[in-house]
């Protein structure tokens, strides 16, 4: 481990959607095992960053944007937003900016900060996904940047060939202890017996992705409950869109448990027979948890048909992709439609022989992401230490 700092030391962690406020958390907390009283944070965050005690000055929901126009649309209060967290750095001088994900509003946070102070050390936690879209996307954040904490082992290459030192440390998705996890508890509060089955539904944590996601998982869900009554429905609903997702499914024609926090998540991704996910880190989490799941996503129809001609993977989910194959089917765009999701669910649902080599070949490709390796925020707090201590030499 490298040494940290002398005297206290400012941490500026900035992120705008609820993986990323997942990981600025799990940094948080790493950085004040090894500095206790010796660091303080500032920056942007959700509840679980507001926890570890990154008072954020704003609601990163309104940030937290789904699709290419919806991100030209949200322009101007994105940099607003990015206006404000520079204000933020200028009032709390912090030693180090650790931006966290969010590919749009940290580049823009990161040209600011820079024009502001130019000695002060950028490192980006999380890259953009260049191998799979957009790789000039690489020389744009090594012309912002000092380093970047890599979530996966094959980035590398791309951005060091620009110029861009990179550390890999590892995906925070792939190292969940679900040791404390409680199948049952989640069964006796939703009424549900040993034996009986259900659907988690997990429709993503931006507010673009509950409007254009949840309607198809919606009709889904209605189709198997007209068949199967005796089916129970968990919806698991991110801090960044409870009210949404809550005022969505109130309306619902059969009764769904809507269950909020990272207890009752895990709880639920335990005792789930089968999870209807939106693409993201959270299909991770359930491959983790031994959920056998079924993926979909959409995006608006202007974004998607920018992205479908830019994109260089069959792939959508990090899963697939590590496995280059379709271990967990993916319905997007116009194929994400209930009747189709509804069948992979209700082949699932009837065949436990079916659940169970899905289970076996998602366990595969988290071994080939990394699973077993190195707990990802100690790994990052180590990193940021030492590009300190190294710049301080």
């Amino acid at each position: 481990m490298s040494q940290p700092p002398t005297g206290p030391l400012t941490v500026m962690l900035v992120a705008a959607e609820a993986s990323g406020d997942d990981r600025g958390a799990g940094l948080a907390r790493a950085l004040k095992q090894r500095l206790g009283d010796r660091v303080r944070f500032v920056g942007v965050g959700g509840e679980q960053m507001a926890a570890e005690g990154v008072a954020s000055p704003f609601d990163i929901s309104d940030i937290s944007i789904l699709g290419l126009l919806e991100g030209l649309l949200a322009y101007p209060r994105v940099v607003r937003r990015a206006d404000e967290t520079a204000a933020l750095a200028a009032r709390e001088k912090p030693d180090v900016a650790v931006l966290i994900d969010s590919w749009g509003f940290t580049l823009r946070v990161a040209q600011r900060l820079r024009r502001l102070a130019p000695d002060l050390p950028l490192i980006k936690y999380v890259g953009p996904q260049v191998w799979a879209t957009r790789p000039g996307r690489a020389k744009t954040l090594a012309a912002a940047v000092d380093h970047l904490l890599s979530i996966h082992a094959f980035d590398a290459p791309w951005f060091e060939a620009e110029g861009l030192p990179v550390t890999f440390v590892g995906n925070s998705a792939l190292s969940i202890d679900f040791s404390k996890a409680r199948p049952g508890r989640l069964r006796k509060a939703i009424g549900a017996g040993p034996g009986d089955p259900i659907l988690l539904v997990m429709p993503g944590s931006r507010p673009g992705e509950i409007a254009r996601v949840l309607p198809p998982f919606e009709d889904a869900v209605r189709r198997l409950k007209d068949e199967r009554p005796e089916l129970h429905v968990v919806v698991a609903a991110a801090s960044t869109v409870a009210d949404m997702v809550k005022a969505r499914v109130a309306g619902w024609s059969h009764r769904a448990h809507v269950i909020e926090g990272e207890e009752a998540r895990h709880d639920a991704m335990k005792a789930a027979t089968v999870a209807l996910a939106c693409s993201g880190t959270v299909t991770t989490e359930l491959a983790l948890a031994g959920a056998p799941m079924v993926i979909g996503y959409r995006l608006g129809p202007v974004s998607a048909f920018i992205v479908r001609r830019m994109i260089r993977t069959p792939f959508i989910t990090l899963l697939n992709i590590a496995a280059d194959d379709f271990v967990a089917p993916e319905f997007v765009q116009e194929a994400c439609t209930g009747e189709n999701l509804a069948g992979d669910l209700a082949l699932r649902l009837d065949d436990a022989e079916f659940r169970a080599r899905q289970v076996l070949a998602q366990y595969a490709a988290l071994d080939k992401m990394g699973r077993g390796g190195p707990d990802p925020s100690e790994a990052a707090a180590d990193a940021v230490l030492k590009l300190l201590a190294t710049r301080a030499a």
